[in-house]
């Protein structure tokens, strides 16, 4: 079965102070091991992130097993996860009410040359 992949995007905060100490978390060896962890087990092969200005975009190749339900119910309960998602907080434009599920959202493709 081909591999999926989904495109997502978020808006950080527009400070490069804080936009560099976003950079320096995802640098290797900075993500937290609990994390990797999480991302690895729900299904997530891959997972690329993108910067122009303070627009994010993350390309994630996913396995048969992924769903995005289920991976925020298992963040839900990952009390690690939870407090690295509190920590991201302070760099993403994001308002109050949403959750860490609600700050990433999914692109629809438009177009793919393999279909013309």
């Amino acid at each position: 079965m081909p591999k999926q992949q989904h495109v997502l995007t978020l808006e950080l905060n527009d400070d490069p102070e804080l936009i560099r100490l976003y950079e320096q978390y995802h640098q290797p060896g900075a993500v937290w091991p609990e994390v990797l962890e999480s991302i690895r087990a729900s299904g997530i092969e891959n997972m690329q992130i993108y910067r122009l200005g303070s627009l994010l975009v993350m390309v994630l190749q996913v396995n048969a097993a992924f769903s995005f339900e289920a991976k925020s119910e298992a963040d839900k309960n990952n009390p690690k996860v939870q407090e690295w998602e509190t920590l991201m907080e302070r760099f993403q434009r994001v308002s109050p009410d949403q959750n860490s599920a609600g700050k990433w959202h999914v692109m629809d493709q438009l177009f793919q040359l393999i279909d013309h």
